[in-house]
């Protein structure tokens, strides 16, 4: 019998790694609270206080991901017929993508002159690997560089351009749109554009451009049925003084018509009360590009830039004023609606440049910005996190450098609730989720996850006697990221198009709950 059991336990888990299949996709979630409809899975993180709520006895912490020494990419130094023969901005996007990684990015060239040489900003560029380590600049053949096509250069109706945020859109009916890109032009000022693809490598740009607003962009999704473009902003405050660097979002509904008149605030850090004190090169934290933020359905996960301006008395006088002295590190945010995000732990540094630094070179020893964008994403049972690393040169433009680095996760384990006090219980609850009328599984992400007991109550957090109590779930044995609860009863079909809340208790020092999630069947 037992072996019985664990054959079909190993089943289930088999069939939660497999691809979800079309009808089950269709199978969706409601969050009342929120009035949000989600497909196929609903995911409650540890690190979101908002779906994972009344949390007793029990402490967050968060958990530093492995940061890959090496940069996964990197410029063409020195070859000035490349489009990145100065650096490769991850102001861009990884996808993984029918068993493919894929990379869009900005580069930067250096492009001689009669009177003096200077940058090119641009144009957006594209990779592809099959490990998302090991980088292949394909030949596009789409732009002519210096007398060659022979680059992987994306085709675009503005050459002066930076970040390029890219997702794939199964919902578009066209199979012409199902790949949208946003992304930033250089004309009176930063603004952003929209295109759209069949295949990711040609795009179609429209004629009018959503908007003519200065935002600096991090990042670009889908959450329920709003479209989300993030970046930096210059904001005032109440009675009109200006702010520095600040998180902005522009939504859309239709990916057509954008917020432009007034952005929407999506993160921000404290101005300081001395308004004297206040501006873009004022001496506090100020948020770097806004937030870059991948979305999973009832919940975003994103990094923000933590920008650090010189003191006062260090300012430069000879160029740039933050020319060497300049750093920034990202810190971890969230949201439940993808516009407005908080931090789980208040002013957290989750990388530093100290913990991802650009690649030294001998007699240069500049510190590191870096840069977030479109670069959270899960592939099997890892989290990968892209982002950018930028060196703050202070010696001649010929030092200007950027390269893409690589952090990793266990997949979702941003962050674990465990017991505060080891000698008493603890419990979460979670927020009220309406269940698809073809049932589904609950699965946890955790350490010791057969300590770990599931219950289930109304919306109201009244217990439900089938499946409490005597009749709680549990997990039999713990499998890899992905324990499913298993019931006294037949299951959860009972539960149907019901609104029910998933009330867990820890009673272990070992348990550690990083994740719940609710596949539909």
């Amino acid at each position: 019998m037992l072996k019985l059991i664990y054959r079909s336990l190993a089943l289930l888990l088999i069939g939660a790694a497999l691809p979800t299949p079309a009808h089950a996709a269709e199978s969706s979630f409601t969050l009342p609270e929120s009035n949000l409809t989600v497909k196929g899975r609903v995911t409650l993180l540890a690190i979101d206080d908002r779906s994972l709520r009344n949390r007793e006895n029990l402490t967050l912490t968060l958990n530093k991901p492995n940061v890959r020494k090496e940069p996964v990419l990197t410029p063409e130094r020195g070859d000035l017929s490349k489009p990145d023969s100065m650096a490769s901005h991850f102001y861009g996007t990884v996808l993984h993508d029918a068993g493919k990684y894929r990379m869009w990015y900005y580069a930067v060239s250096l492009v001689p002159n009669t009177e003096k040489t200077k940058f090119y900003q641009g144009p957006v560029c594209y990779a592809e690997s099959d490990d998302g380590i090991n980088w292949v600049k394909p030949n596009l053949g789409q732009v002519e560089i210096k007398g060659s096509t022979d680059n992987n250069v994306i085709k675009l109706s503005d050459e002066m351009t930076q970040c390029a945020a890219v997702i794939i859109d199964e919902d578009d009916p066209d199979p012409k749109r199902r790949y949208k890109m946003m992304y930033m032009v250089l004309a009176n000022t930063w603004v952003f554009r929209s295109a759209t693809s069949a295949d990711g490598i040609h795009w179609d740009v429209p004629d009018n451009h959503p908007t003519e607003k200065f935002l600096e962009m991090g990042s670009f999704y889908r959450f329920g049925e709003r479209w989300v473009v993030h970046g930096q902003g210059i904001g005032k405050d109440a009675k009109g003084i200006p702010e520095g660097r600040q998180g902005y979002a522009s939504v859309s509904t239709d990916f057509v018509n954008w917020e432009n008149k007034t952005y929407l605030e999506s993160f921000r850090l404290p101005e300081p009360e001395d308004v004297n004190k206040r501006g873009l090169i004022g001496d506090y934290p100020q948020v770097h590009l806004g937030v870059g933020a991948s979305s999973f359905g009832n919940v975003a996960v994103g990094l923000y830039g933590i920008w650090h301006n010189p003191a006062e008395g260090k300012k430069r006088t000879d160029g740039w004023y933050g020319a060497g002295i300049i750093t920034c590190d990202l810190g971890l945010l969230v949201s439940n609606d993808g516009v407005k995000f908080r931090e789980p732990v208040k002013d957290y540094v989750y990388i530093s440049g100290d913990e991802s630094p650009v690649t030294p070179v001998p007699g240069i020893d500049d510190p590191t910005i870096l840069c977030q964008a479109n670069g959270i994403l899960n592939v099997g049972d890892e989290t990968l996190i892209y982002h950018g690393r930028w060196r703050n040169a202070t010696i001649s433009g010929v030092d200007y450098y950027a390269e893409v680095a690589l952090a990793t996760l266990p997949r979702d384990r941003w962050g674990a609730l465990q017991l505060a006090d080891a000698a008493k219980p603890g419990s979460v609850m979670s927020c009220p989720i309406t269940l698809p009328e073809n049932g589904c599984n609950i699965i946890l992400n955790a350490d010791s996850a057969e300590s770990i007991t599931v219950e289930l109550t109304n919306e109201n957090g009244v217990l439900l006697p089938a499946y409490s109590g005597e009749n709680k779930g549990s997990v039999l044995a713990r499998q890899g990221l992905d324990s499913v609860v298993q019931w006294a009863d037949t299951g959860l079909t009972k539960l149907a198009g019901k609104t029910i809340r998933v009330k867990l208790g820890l009673n272990s020092d070992a348990a550690k709950l990083y994740a719940i999630y609710l596949d539909a069947e």
